[in-house]
């Protein structure tokens, strides 16, 4: 069993990230958050801590599903509204995952791609999250306690790095939540996952109230 001491070093770091923004009173009592954890999955340098997904709705978790939205095969599809990232697939089906996403006010929506990746990324603050808040740390080490968990896909439009991430996440209760500063998160054992099927270049469309253009 995952210890408690990784758990709660996990919930403290949680407030530090852009991504990250669930109020404290929301998260779960320091003697339950291992009870969100049933083992590790393993990988490097750190381990995934899988989640009991009994604790979640069924819907959240990651299947194949129908899929008759047109994008070719490939293609990341965010749908804000419904809490759902969708990998495209060959014969109208997709890889359906649940998402945590921007609350409101915080959520993007447009065309992207995928720009770069990383493992177990660190983190740094924006300049608009400095300013809001001046006493962030400037810069966390990749980790378990890291809330951009175990991978992270930058989204890029032209060269430009829009600063808008698809990430794991160490808060598994924000899963189909609007709680985000905009970034979407995904179980850290699910962004692996998509992490491992999508290269750089990859297409995101990310719709909110039914559109893809502000």
């Amino acid at each position: 069993m995952i210890s408690r001491r990784v758990f709660l070093l996990g919930a403290a770091a949680a407030p530090l990230a852009a991504c990250n923004t669930v109020p404290r009173a929301d998260l779960p009592a320091d003697d339950d958050l291992a009870g969100w954890y049933i083992g590790y999955l393993p990988d490097e340098p750190f381990p995934i801590p899988l989640v009991d997904r009994s604790r979640m709705k069924p819907e959240y978790a990651r299947q194949t599903v129908p899929y008759t939205g047109g994008q070719k095969p490939g293609t990341i599809v965010v749908d804000i509204d419904e809490r759902f990232l969708y990998l495209v697939q060959e014969g109208g089906q997709a890889i359906r995952y649940g998402v945590g996403v921007g609350r409101q006010g915080f959520s993007w929506r447009g065309t992207a791609y995928v720009g770069r990746k990383a493992v177990w990324p660190d983190w740094r603050p924006t300049t608009t999250m400095v300013s809001l808040k001046p006493d962030l740390p400037r810069y966390r080490k990749g980790g378990l306690d890291n809330p951009l968990g175990a991978r992270a896909l930058y989204l890029y439009q032209g060269n430009r790095d829009i600063l808008f991430r698809i990430h794991g996440t160490n808060e598994p209760w924000s899963i189909g939540e609007q709680v985000s500063s905009g970034c979407i998160r995904m179980l850290n054992e699910d962004i692996l996952d998509l992490y491992n099927r999508v290269p750089i270049g990859t297409t995101v469309l990310v719709r909110r109230n039914g559109r893809w253009r502000v």
